[in-house]
């Protein structure tokens, strides 16, 4: 039985996909399995049995991905679950900064106990009078899930797009809209675009991206928009570029003190992903990975180690095992089963930067004692036997 605990209230429509094999459990501590949103995990302490936390949604910030890589505990996301909900949000987002929809109805609400409201409408439009995005030029920075999404969306709309990512997956250039301009260099998007938004992971490369000087090469009153993430964007310089007026608008899903109720900013209260689609659509896709975890050993989505899979294991025994992408480690694994007469039947190995992920199907049920001596191998941090 595994025993799952979950941090945030996650969607009915994932947890009835858990088997008999699975309960829900409120005690963290006896926890095999965590799914989480946006609960914090970076004060706690892990619990000693944690095998897998899997985030339902796509940023993984609130969770400590070393540490948990250290402990052999793997981590999920649900990359693409919520990218439709963020994709309209973001077509949203450019209306509003094109066309002061915001500032109108303002006014409506101010002059609501006005009788002449409909004749004095009329003269107060002028006010809010905006742009269409029709033939605008608009910059993709990131074609992941959701940025391929919005490009594609905003082609139908009849903008003419532009989409730079040095890391293009295939799968994401087979989907793509054959008329959006691919561009090598960041720069040009922020030299030709009228509008830019950003759909990059948070990285120490990334951090504070958006800046001055970034600014300084595009375009005046240009549109900026961030559903990515607020420290993305160096929103200190964003607020002067607004001042200047090299920022018409800044569109932003991250309310704080920087920039809400700013002149310029339309902040958002992180609606994104806040549909009943984007939410049923993580909370299955994080309920279907961890059950692959737990009972194959397979990795899928997962964002400290390796993606890894070998099916559903025929063979008497299946061992995991976590360690450093150090060279020999697979020499060792592979003459312990030999000293113990143990026939290897399969094996895979894969990396990620610092950390590996071995698996090995084996004729006959793994003991304690070769469990004990992997485990003793310098440089393994953890190994579990799967089946067996």
């Amino acid at each position: 039985m595994y025993k799952i605990n979950c941090m945030n209230p996650i969607a009915q429509v994932g947890l009835q996909n858990f088997s008999s094999q699975y309960e829900i459990t409120p005690d963290v501590e006896a926890a095999d399995g965590i799914l989480v949103r946006s609960a914090s995990m970076h004060e706690m302490e892990l619990p000693k049995g944690l095998l897998a936390v899997a985030r339902a949604g796509a940023g993984v910030n609130n969770i400590p991905l070393n540490r948990c890589a250290e402990h052999g505990v793997v981590v999920f996301n649900t990359p693409g679950a919520n990218a439709n909900g963020v994709k309209e949000l973001v077509i949203a987002g450019m209306l509003l900064a094109a066309r002061d929809v915001v500032g109108g109805i303002e006014w409506v609400k101010a002059s609501k106990e006005d009788a002449d409201i409909s004749k004095f409408a009329e003269k107060a439009k002028k006010n809010f009078a905006g742009t269409e995005i029709k033939g605008k030029k608009l910059g993709v920075i990131g074609l992941g899930a959701i940025g391929v999404k919005v490009a594609n969306a905003a082609v139908a709309l009849d903008m003419e797009v532009y989409g730079y990512d040095p890391y293009l997956s295939v799968n994401a250039a087979w989907s793509l809209s054959r008329a959006v301009h691919h561009v090598t260099n960041v720069e040009d998007i922020y030299a030709q675009c009228d509008y830019i938004t950003i759909h990059v992971p948070l990285m120490d490369s990334t951090k504070g991206m958006l800046n001055a000087g970034a600014i300084g090469k595009m375009k005046d009153g240009v549109i900026l928009l961030n559903f990515a993430r607020d420290l993305l964007a160096n929103e200190a310089d964003v607020l002067e570029a607004l001042k200047s007026g090299k920022v018409a608008r800044y569109v932003s899903d991250f309310p704080n003190p920087t920039t809400a109720g700013q002149k310029g900013c339309i902040v958002i209260p992180h609606l994104g992903a806040s549909t009943e689609e984007s939410e049923d659509n993580c909370a299955v896709m994080a309920v279907e990975e961890m059950m692959d975890y737990l009972e194959n050993g397979n990795i899928r989505n997962s964002v400290n180690y390796p993606a890894c899979d070998m099916g559903i294991c025929t063979k008497a025994g299946r061992v995991a095992i976590f360690h450093k992408n150090i060279a020999n480690m697979i020499t060792k694994f592979t003459a312990e089963f030999g000293e113990k007469g143990i026939n290897i039947s399969d094996m895979t190995n894969k990396s990620r930067g610092e950390v590996a992920y071995t698996m090995l199907d084996v004729e006959e049920a793994p003991t304690e004692e070769i469990i004990r001596a992997l485990e003793a191998i310098q440089g393994v941090f953890r190994v579990r036997i799967v089946k067996g």
